[in-house]
């Protein structure tokens, strides 16, 4: 039996989605009409599956993909059947993983192949992952491939998760600064403002600065606000467009420590994706091609798309890689070594675990770096407040202490 998702007319004209398990698609239809429906689309794939439809099954994690990569490892190891290994997964996870892993069996059992039917989901299975598992059927190396993949997938999310670490403390603070300057000018400073008003007394710049800050921002709030949330949305709106996403992009390549992320991370997804391909026998052209797709930033990949070409024409990569400017000099050499030597997929597996390293390191001592900086610039922004407001009240106190 196979899980079909369906769009059918009811009895009075009505829309219904719905799913519906069948021994075949006609089967489906068949027991639709029997129901009094009239069935309009019937199909396996997730895109028969409504938005509200996924939203309430859940969204597959990397940790899900983790998990079900590592346990088919396992089971085809031991000599268990992919079709028998897929129908005991299916019991071992819930929600969307679960919907897609039957559609998957189902098709399998049909005569579908795997990497087919992992196809139909791009969503939840990137290219990369598709194009290992079909050079793993083509070959006969699947648990092999699937063993590799694993190890990959672990990889890339620990690294994202350092990643992620280590900005995540610099944007906190930022906020915190930010909400406890807007208290501050929101309810602090006006009342104070009126205090000092009413003493007469000389304010200097900086309460004059703040004071007229806190009075733009509490006459103007609608406002601000209102236009803040009209520019995120424009600006959000802008980065996904072409031109906005190339002029971010440059933009990313050239700030210092998210230059280090972006290029460092090409690197390593290239090294490393490159690497398992070839070793999982695609050839180097289809190979570049899935590189080139997966590439994040739209300048590195412009960039690598030019070298592919002219790799695929003349078949001699180092060269090409080299004028990209992307890699490194000692990259560089690496890759031509392996290029030589004949073994072009294990350096560049090296390669690419090397700089994870890098990354992961350079990840982990970031935050220790860039803590104690923000601490300053929310003690000086801070600080920057208190003591305008401070110094007006400490003037007050010395001519009260002089008329006594």
């Amino acid at each position: 039996m196979a899980l079909y998702f369906y769009q059918a007319l009811s009895k009075d004209g009505k829309k219904i989605k719905g799913q519906i398990d069948a021994g075949s698609e006609a089967d489906a239809r068949f027991a639709l009409t029997r129901k009094g429906m009239f069935p309009i689309s019937i199909g396996t794939g997730e895109g028969q599956m409504s938005l509200f439809k996924r939203m309430l099954l859940g969204k597959v994690t990397i940790k899900d993909k983790i998990l079900f990569t590592k346990q088919l490892a396992v089971l085809l190891k031991s000599g268990i059947p992919l079709l028998q290994a897929l129908e005991l997964l299916v019991e071992q996870f819930e929600g969307r993983l679960r919907a897609i892993l039957i559609d998957i069996k189902d098709s399998v059992k049909e005569g579908s192949s795997f990497a087919e039917c992992l196809g139909r989901y791009p969503g939840v299975f990137s290219n990369i992952y598709v194009q290992l598992v079909r050079a793993g059927e083509a070959t006969g190396n699947l648990e092999t491939i699937l063993v590799r993949l694993t190890s990959y997938l672990e990889r890339k999310l620990e690294v994202d998760k350092k990643v992620k670490s280590a900005m995540r403390g610099p944007i906190i603070q930022i906020g915190v600064v930010v909400l406890v300057v807007i208290v501050l000018l929101t309810f602090v400073v006006p009342k104070m403002a009126a205090t000092f008003a009413q003493g007469g007394a000389q304010m200097p710049w900086a309460t004059r600065v703040i004071m007229n800050l806190s009075s733009f921002f509490t006459g103007h709030y609608i406002i601000l606000i209102v236009g803040s949330i009209i520019s995120l949305g424009s600006f959000l709106y802008w980065s996904k467009t072409a031109a906005g996403r190339r002029i971010l992009d440059k933009i990313k390549l050239k700030i210092p420590i998210i230059k280090f992320f972006t290029r460092y991370g090409a690197i390593v997804q290239f090294a490393e994706t490159l690497g398992m391909l070839l070793e999982g026998g695609v050839n180097l052209s289809e190979a570049l091609d899935i590189v080139v797709k997966i590439t994040s930033n739209s300048i590195l990949s412009s960039a690598l798309s030019e070298a592919r070409d002219k790799i695929i024409k003349e078949g001699k990569i180092t060269e090409y890689l080299k004028q990209t400017n992307i890699f490194p000099p000692i990259a560089i050499y690496l890759i031509k070594t392996g290029e030589e030597s004949g073994k072009l997929d294990e350096m560049l597996l090296t390669l690419g675990t090397n700089y994870e390293m890098e990354l992961s390191e350079y990840a982990d001592g970031l935050s220790a770096k860039i803590e104690p900086i923000m601490l300053l610039v929310m003690a000086g922004v801070v600080g920057f407040v208190v003591i305008a407001m401070a110094l007006p009240m400490m003037k007050m106190g010395e001519v009260v202490s002089n008329i006594k």
